[in-house]
């Protein structure tokens, strides 16, 4: 019997290799979208095509070639383990692809595959727990404009933002108490930045500050960014009986001025000058372990943290293909199939 219901994970992206020339080819598909980028076209244009890929390509490309497996993409291998064993979780009623907003195995072939099937129903998950419009809005406009392409008459329904689901926060809360919490100084949650302009636009005429979307998650804020990873971080502290002054939240992979604080290096720096000895850091933005958790965190903010006093600093591996996540990621698409 066929599976009447297509299901489909997107995952930000990844170059076909670390080669300077695929991660130039990625860093333009990438950053040339409007909704990640959100400058004029013309302006856009240049700052990505004649700026950031020339430029950026050479050291993006020895970041990737410092963690490229033999299977390739650490993203990508974890992305397609997790479909592989949530096609086991789920059963043959379902078909699960996996797919990139960037780069491959791409949305467009991926549509063009459901598109020749005979699926009743087509689950949209953008694998992002947290709303965020070049995340989550750009995967979700990109997904009905090639349902419209392909002219695939099957249902669709787009799965929401999960950050404050049982099996995302439990799948968290195993991971890090695994890695036993109260031996460590401090805990940092550290979450992908972006700028204060895209965060503040879900609540017009509101600053952050205003809304209080540090401390509080509520009607207002609902599909802040900055607010709901302060939310994340709170349910996951909850579950873990981590106290208040435990813990931190920071944001990480800046690039610009006016982007989300505290940034994770300052406070990586800043903790380790004031005399934590040991830190444990997570990050709740991302479900599987790729260059930003890989490198960044847990390369490049180790050293800096050990620079400058601190002697043991560990990063939790994100949730990958872990058996927890697996059935709460089913448990989330399950509840998504009334449509």
């Amino acid at each position: 019997m066929s599976p009447e219901t297509a299901v489909v994970l997107v995952n930000i992206g990844t170059p076909n290799s670390p080669a300077v020339k695929d991660v130039r080819s990625y860093l333009r598909e990438f950053l040339g979208d409007k909704r990640v980028i959100t400058l004029p076209w013309l302006f856009r244009k240049i700052l990505v095509n004649l700026i950031i890929a020339p430029f950026r390509g050479p050291k993006s490309a020895k970041l990737y070639q410092a963690i490229w497996t033999e299977k390739g993409s650490p993203l990508l291998v974890n992305s397609l383990k997790l479909g592989d064993a949530l096609q086991s979780e789920m059963g043959d009623s379902f078909h699960i692809f996996t797919a990139m907003r960037y780069g491959n195995p791409s949305m467009d072939d991926t549509l063009q595959k459901i598109a020749k099937g005979s699926f009743r129903k087509v689950i949209l998950v953008p694998m992002y727990p947290q709303y965020a419009d070049s995340t989550t809005g750009t995967t979700i406009a990109y997904f009905r404009k090639l349902m419209n392409k392909y002219t695939i008459s099957a249902e669709e329904k787009i799965v929401d933002p999960f950050f404050q689901h049982p099996g995302f926060i439990g799948s968290f809360k195993n991971r890090i108490l695994a890695c036993n919490p109260e031996t460590y100084n401090h805990i940092l949650f550290s979450f992908h930045g972006l700028p204060v302009d895209q965060t503040e636009k879900m609540h017009p005429g509101i600053t952050c500050g205003q809304a209080g979307c540090s401390h509080k998650y509520y009607d207002v804020n609902a599909m802040c960014y900055n607010a709901s990873c302060y939310e994340t971080a709170r349910l996951i502290a909850k579950a873990c009986n981590l106290s208040e002054n435990s813990y931190s939240v920071a944001f990480q992979s800046r690039l610009g001025l006016k982007w989300l604080q505290p940034y994770t290096d300052k406070v990586v720096e800043e903790k380790a000058l004031q005399g934590v000895e040991n830190m444990l850091i997570v990050s709740p933005a991302f479900v599987a372990d790729c260059l930003e958790t890989i490198y960044e965190l847990g390369v490049e903010y180790k050293h800096l943290f050990i620079e400058n006093g601190g002697k043991k600093f560990k990063l939790v591996e994100s949730l990958n293909d872990d058996p927890a996540w697996v059935k709460g990621l089913a448990e989330i698409i399950g509840a998504n199939q009334e449509i």
